[in-house]
């Protein structure tokens, strides 16, 4: 282990330097506060939904520069006020998801305020999964079921049977659904991981409850854990549905959908391509990032092997390992990239590992073009076990699609979204507020001024002002073509 700053004696710290270790954690109030903003001043127009975005890109672009954190905790710090702060996180979660369902009981489903839920709220709930995993990994039961609690409210209880007895015990090795394979891709791992993780909760509380076999309603069930997840995250969705509407009920499961895609993004790239070279847990079987923001904004995330080393250590107390692999970016980088650009990220990380001699690579120092070819090998390896899993109807469909030329995809793709949301608003107002002719324009309009205004902040992101400034050009050109719209439209 090395250290960048020496450990340091919490007793022979004054009040205020211990304030100001904590001020720095509460960067993990960024989402929260991002998102109760949003909701508290809608419902909002079309273009000034779009606004919320800004904050989001700059703390991506924060992320994903050279802002790295790698001193080491005070050994001994007092813990209550770290604790309090998980305190507060858990109830702003409960909070947002309040005002998520009131909003969205009076907002339709055909709204861009849908559309920025899936930006801001969903990103919420994703980080919200983070305090819970800090509370399931804690000893008070009281502390266990708060974040059994909230991750009921995103329909994934069963992570918490699977995390702490599957996942901890078998990470880095073939038998972890939650471990993504050398070479293996982000939706192919999706695709295997979220019925596996699954599966492996049930098994684990029915070898718990006495045999791992036994059947639905033999009566032992009624103590399984997972069954209790389902049926009170699923109760939950269906109260929303039945007291607030179909809209809030859409909105909710969103959001649970978001945050469940965003927590297997993280579990893919925490432990992708690492073996397990030993019976325990080191600290080379999972991704570490430097990243500032990561640390301090996603409750010590960034700091992955010590967590697997010790799952019980808090958050504010887990440490720098020099020894772990490290991600080039934080995870808010990290995420685009899984999402985004998946294959440069594989190269990058394939890169990492040669370097080190971890995963597939038995000696550090490999070339960065022995990686890339070693990875080319697993990516073919892998495509083919996927395609394999795959239901041969949607490998037809695949190919059917792909056949057809790009500009006759865009348009389809624009006609299907341009005609369905204009039936749906001109469904959920009754038609009484603008003609459907009218409304179709008024979409078009809106569709329009997006293509216009994506290639425009790319290229100058790309080739000109840079990132933030870029955004901000982009905003401002949306916000103006939203007012010439709604002047020509209304």
């Amino acid at each position: 282990m090395s250290a960048s700053v020496p450990s340091v004696d919490a007793q022979t710290l004054q009040p205020d330097q211990v304030a100001k270790i904590w001020v720095r954690h509460l960067t993990s109030l960024f989402f929260p506060v991002l998102s109760l903003s949003f909701l508290w001043t809608g419902p909002h127009a079309w273009y000034l939904a779009a606004l919320f975005m800004l904050p989001a890109v700059g703390i991506f672009v924060w992320d994903t520069t050279a802002h790295d954190e790698r001193r080491q905790p005070v050994v001994a710090l007092p813990a209550w006020p770290f604790d309090a702060l998980v305190y507060l996180l858990t109830g702003l979660h409960f909070l947002i998801l309040f005002e998520l369902i009131r909003f969205f009981s009076v907002q339709g489903v055909f709204s861009a305020d849908l559309v920025m839920l899936f930006l801001v709220v969903g990103a919420n709930s994703g980080f919200s999964i983070i305090t819970a995993h800090e509370l399931i990994h804690r000893r008070k039961p009281w502390e266990q079921w708060l974040g059994r609690l909230m991750l009921c409210t995103v329909l994934y209880e069963h992570f918490y049977t699977e995390h702490l007895r599957g996942h901890h015990a078998r990470v880095g090795t073939p038998e972890d659904p939650a471990t993504a394979r050398f070479g293996e891709s982000y939706s192919a791992f999706f695709r295997r991981t979220l019925p596996a993780q699954f599966q492996s909760a049930w098994k684990l509380e029915a070898k718990r409850l006495g045999d791992e076999s036994m059947r639905l309603f033999d009566r032992r069930m009624l103590k399984n854990r997972v069954l209790h997840g389902l049926v009170i995250g699923w109760g939950i969705a269906f109260a929303v549905l039945a007291g607030f509407g179909y809209a809030a009920f859409a909105a909710y499961l969103l959001q649970a959908w978001v945050a469940i895609r965003l927590l297997e993004a993280v579990n893919y790239f925490e432990h992708w391509g690492l073996m397990r070279r030993q019976a325990q847990v080191s600290f080379v079987d999972s991704w570490d990032t430097y990243s500032w923001f990561t640390y301090y904004g996603l409750t010590g995330l960034s700091r992955h092997a010590d967590h697997h080393a010790f799952p019980v250590r808090p958050y504010q107390q887990l440490r720098v390992f020099e020894e772990a692999p490290a991600l080039s970016v934080g995870y808010i980088g990290s995420v685009d990239a899984v999402f985004a650009k998946n294959d440069d990220f594989m190269k990058t990380a394939a890169i990492e590992l040669g370097r080190r001699g971890l995963g597939p690579f038995e000696e550090p120092g490999v070339s960065g073009e022995e990686a890339l070819a070693r990875l080319g090998e697993a990516r073919q390896q892998e495509d083919r076990i996927d395609l394999d899993r795959r239901a041969s109807w949607k490998k037809r469909l695949s190919r059917s699609w792909k056949a057809v030329p790009m500009p006759a995809r865009l348009a389809l793709v624009f006609a299907i979204i341009l005609v369905g949301t204009t039936a749906g608003v001109q469904w959920e107002t009754g038609g009484g507020e603008m003609g459907f002719g009218s409304r179709t324009g008024l979409h078009a309009w809106i569709f329009g001024s997006l293509a216009i205004v994506i290639p425009v902040r790319r290229y100058l992101g790309a080739h000109a002002i840079g990132e933030i400034s870029s955004w901000g050009v982009a905003l401002a050109m949306i916000l103006a073509l939203g007012v010439c719209g709604d002047a020509i439209f209304y």
